[in-house]
Order: structure tokens, then C-alpha cells, then sequence
């Protein structure tokens, strides 16, 4: 069964499940509340639209299913700038180190500050992918007083809260730790500030701690932390949040619900401070580059925007939806990723087109499909994209789309109809378009040196063997009458006991004497789409 139909069977079985299905319709309709969240603080990892997929997904099959639901996703900008990301000037930015992220200025005009400007940019992504939640902000929750409430009871309360800490996750807080973070009057900062001595309606404050280099202001006061003044601990305001938004369905990475991590913490919270159980976990697996959790800060392609500049849409959904929630996700750009994950989806869709095709691969299939918006912003439910075609449109592989794309003497829609054997259809030739242009995106600027081919217009400089003049004397009277690439492929096979050679020292020196390299493409297809009479001449002086 794939994952999100095994996830939702299992949500179908809780009591806010049956009560969506029973207020179906009626006054009293309370749909389902999935959640998920982000923390603007800079560029977002690709990692993190993880998340977006799988609650996003999970919202779509509950929908199929008949259970009414919201998907709401927080915008984070009320949470702490507490490094300049490197692709930001230090000098400009670091005078902001301390301030929540909507008072930060964004890095670029257009925008109200930091938060939306990076905000905007991961939005992007989630349109790119099919995924439409319902935004709203941090700052909207704060400002307009829904929280305070959860404030108030946690400081009452911050006995229990620095108990459960204890109890739960093992860390020790002094007594006069309040689970809340306070903005300086007079700097605006609040990484920089130290709360203590609750009295029932304000907090004492000073502005006097300098981690990571942060400039405190050294101001004291009193303050109430309520309409955005003062914001939760995250743990804590984890808690706060489910309870706020009568969350149902919420998970996030696997590091946070171990024993003792901060789910474990909120769990606690909210059951034990707001009377709450907590929702409906689904704890995944890490999304890597490369092999490495890394920071997008830090990583050449590893922010969301970076990764959904590879993929069109239904490729990139499958990156995010193919693999179980259990199974790490791991592309690297400057690998063989980006074809191979092309390849995935190709293979997927002949999965589909076969008579024997399991019902995972044709489920997976149809939810890679995107659905767009109108102007408006409404979804399409009777929509996919018109260039995404369906299980039955051809597709060239996006690896010998990367080749012939650097190749001026090849025609790729000709090359694609000869490898198909027929004309391409309306949406295959705008499939092929469209993977023409991100095909040069990750040649001009990830793929690494083995995808780059140029052919060499005149012979390259080198050493040959006698036995592979001899092999490329042989090959050149073969290529004086036309062969297709299949029809090559063989021929370089049967050689090696013909002359005889190994087919790794043949194909090295077919790649040296075209394209000044030690490997390639595949050999037999590759020399079949070059001029015969390049490829003959070519071959006779390099085998004298």
C-alpha cells in the first residue's frame, strides 16, 4: 500500500477523523486541521518542502477519501535572525543579528522585510510541486492576542514547564527561566534579552547577554508579553500552536520525535498545560544532498529554489512523494542524480503503460500529477498541466536529451522521433521542449565534467594502441553503408574477439578521437546520430 494511503487509513481511525466525517455538511462542520511550519531565517533547505509534500499529500488523499480537512502552513516570521546566511553581505546584515526575522529588511526591493521576501521565494516551490495550503503568519498569530492566552498559562505555570524539560528531555533550567522570549523596547532585538520574575500581568527584562556576537543595548523594564511583545520558547510554543489551531495532523523529521526530543516535549506541554492531546504524528526521514544533511546556506543546490530549478513539476513531485516516509531522500546535483531521478519518472510511466503494472506504480503516477491554479489562485481539481502529458506520452530520456542539446549538428525533435520510432505527438514535442531547457539549466551550471560532451572538430592529440587502430580500421570500413545505433552496439561487441579487443579500451579510444575523453555516452547510439561521413573519416585517420 503506498504511504499516504496507509497514513490515512490509520488518521480515519481517530476520533477527530469520524467527527469531521459526521459535521460533514452541517453547521457544526469542524474539517480536519493538517499543519506544517517554516522558519524564515534565510534560504529554505530543500529538506524542508519534505514536509510541505507529506502534509500536503496527506490533505489531498483525506480529500479523496471524504474527510473535509484545511491543510495550514505557517509562514515563520516571528522567530529569531541569529546568523547572516553567507550570500547575504555581513556588513549590511549583521547589524539586524538578534531582531525577529519581519523586522529584518528584506535583501531585495519589492518586498516588506526579510521574512517575506524569503518566504515568498519557498512559496514558489510549493506551487511548482502542486501544493496549495492555506498560508498564515506568526506575527498574525501574536499580534492579534490568539496567543496570549497560551502565554499566560505557560509563565503560571513555568514550574511545570522547566519539569517537564527535566523529566522529558533533561534539560535543567534555573529558576528563573521563563518559557518565553521578550523584544527590547528600545533595540527591537530579542536574542539579546534575558526574562525573568512574572508577577501575573508583566515580565522584568534586561537587554544584556551578546551570543554569536550580537550588540545588546543594556535597556531594563517591565513589559506585558502579550499582542507581540513576547513570544513562547519553541517547544513550548509548539504545544501552544496545536492547541490554537485545533491541529489534528502534524508530523515532522524523525530527529524531533526520538525520545526525549522536542516533540516529546510539546507532547507533554500540550497534555499536561493546555489540556490537550497532541495530534496525529508522522515522523520522516531526513531529505540529503549529496549524502549530507546540510544546511542550504552551506550547499551548492540544496535550497528549495535550487532543486525545483531541475525538475518540472511532476518530476519534482516525485522526488518529494516517491519514496516511503521511512526511506531517506538523497539527490545530488552534481552527481547523476538529476537523470537518473528523470529516468525514475520515465520508468514509472512505462510501469503504468504495461499490462502488468502494480497498483503502487500506478498510484504513485497519478499523484505526481500536478494540478494548477486559475488567476485567482484556485485550484484546477479537473486540470493537469497540458506539457505533463499522461501515462501514455512517449518521453525521451532526459540523459541522451542532455547530449544531443550539446551537439548544434543534431535536430532533438528528429532524434527523438527516430528513437520512437513516430512522429512525436503535440505533448511530447512541448515535454521534450521543456526538458531541452532544463537539460542546459543543469549542464550550465551543476553537472559535473562526465555529462559535458563537445565534439572535437578536429583530431585531439593522443596515443593509440596498434590493436585499437586496428579495432577503429575495422569499425571505419563498417561505417561506410548506414547502421542505427543498435546495429553499432553490436558490431563494437562482436570486435572483441574479432581483432580482438576488449570493449573498454575500444570505447576509450572512440571517445578520444570524438570528444577528447576518456568515457561517454553510450558508444553505439552516440556515433550513430553523428554525419557517417564525419564519423568515416574521422575513424580512418585516427586508425593511420
Amino acid at each position: 500500500m503506498f504511504w499516504a494511503d496507509r497514513i490515512v487509513r490509520e488518521i480515519k481511525e481517530t476520533e477527530a477523523a469520524q467527527r469531521a466525517v459526521a459535521s460533514k455538511g452541517t453547521a457544526s462542520e469542524k474539517p480536519l486541521i493538517v499543519r506544517d511550519e517554516k522558519s524564515l531565517t534565510g534560504r529554505v533547505h530543500i529538506g524542508s518542502m519534505r514536509g510541505v509534500a507529506i502534509h500536503g499529500l496527506i490533505s489531498e488523499v483525506l480529500a479523496q477519501e471524504g474527510i473535509p480537512n484545511r491543510y495550514l502552513f505557517e509562514l515563520n516570521d516571528f522567530d529569531v535572525f541569529d546568523s547572516v546566511p553567507p550570500y547575504l553581505p555581513k556588513e549590511e546584515f549583521e547589524q539586524h543579528l538578534g531582531k525577529v526575522v519581519c523586522d529584518v529588511p528584506s535583501p531585495v526591493e519589492g518586498y516588506a522585510n526579510f521574512a517575506e521576501y524569503f518566504g515568498a521565494e519557498f512559496v514558489s516551490v510549493h506551487k511548482k510541486a502542486g501544493f496549495y495550503p492555506e498560508y498564515y503568519r506568526s506575527t498574525e498569530l501574536y499580534r492579534s492576542g490568539k496567543m496570549d492566552d497560551y502565554i499566560r498559562i505557560a509563565l503560571n505555570h513555568s514550574d511545570e514547564v522547566r519539569r517537564i524539560y527535566k523529566e522529558v528531555s533533561g534539560s535543567v533550567k534555573n529558576e528563573k527561566w521563563l518559557p518565553i522570549s521578550v523584544l527590547c523596547e528600545n533595540c527591537n532585538k530579542m536574542m539579546t534579552v534575558r526574562a525573568s520574575d512574572w508577577d501575573g500581568q508583566t515580565v522584568a527584562y534586561a537587554c544584556d547577554i551578546a551570543p554569536d556576537g550580537t550588540q545588546p543595548c543594556g535597556h531594563t523594564g517591565r513589559i506585558e508579553p502579550f499582542g507581540g511583545t513576547a513570544k513562547l520558547t519553541w517547544k513550548v510554543e509548539w504545544g501552544a500552536k496545536w492547541t490554537a489551531l485545533g491541529v489534528d495532523v502534524e508530523g515532522a523529521g524523525k530527529d524531533h520525535s526520538t525520545k526525549g526530543g522536542a516533540r516529546d516535549v510539546a507532547n507533554h506541554i500540550a497534555k499536561e498545560l493546555y489540556s490537550r492531546e497532541s495530534p496525529y504524528d508522522v515522523p520522516y526521514e531526513f531529505f540529503l544532498v549529496g549524502g549530507k544533511k546540510m544546511s542550504s546556506s552551506k550547499g551548492k543546490g540544496s535550497s528549495a529554489k535550487d532543486m525545483g530549478e531541475l525538475f518540472p513539476p511532476e518530476v519534482l513531485r516525485l522526488v518529494l512523494l516517491g519514496k516511503d516516509i521511512n526511506q531517506q531522500i538523497d539527490v545530488d546535483p552534481e552527481g547523476d542524480s538529476v537523470p537518473r531521478t528523470y529516468d525514475w519518472y520515465d520508468e514509472l510511466g512505462e510501469h503504468v503503460r504495461s499490462e502488468t503494472s502494480e497498483d503502487d506504480y500506478a498510484r504513485l503516477f497519478s499523484l505526481c500529477a500536478v494540478k494548477p491554479q486559475d488567476e485567482e489562485g484556485n485550484v484546477l481539481d479537473d486540470a493537469t498541466r497540458s506539457a505533463a502529458g499522461s501515462a501514455n506520452t512517449w518521453e525521451f530520456r532526459f540523459s541522451q536529451v542532455a547530449i544531443i542539446v550539446q551537439m548544434p549538428h543534431l535536430d532533438l525533435i528528429q532524434e527523438a522521433a527516430a528513437a520512437k520510432g513516430s512522429s512525436l505527438t503535440e505533448d511530447e514535442v512541448a515535454i521534450l521542449e521543456e526538458r531541452a531547457a532544463y537539460a542546459k539549466f543543469w549542464l550550465g551550471t551543476y553537472a559535473p565534467e562526465q555529462f559535458r560532451y563537445e565534439l572535437q572538430e578536429t583530431m585531439p592529440e593522443m596515443m593509440l594502441s596498434e590493436v585499437q587502430k586496428t579495432a577503429l580500421a575495422s569499425l571505419a570500413q563498417y561505417m561506410e553503408t548506414e547502421h542505427t545505433g543498435e546495429e553499432i552496439h553490436t558490431r563494437l561487441h562482436e570486435m572483441k574477439t574479432e581483432v580482438p579487443i576488449q570493449p573498454k579500451e575500444l570505447f576509450a579510444a572512440l571517445y578520444k578521437i570524438f570528444l577528447n575523453r576518456d568515457s561517454g555516452p553510450k558508444a553505439g547510439w552516440f556515433i550513430s546520430v553523428l554525419p557517417r561521413e564525419f564519423v568515416h573519416q574521422r575513424l580512418v585517420e585516427a586508425s593511420t
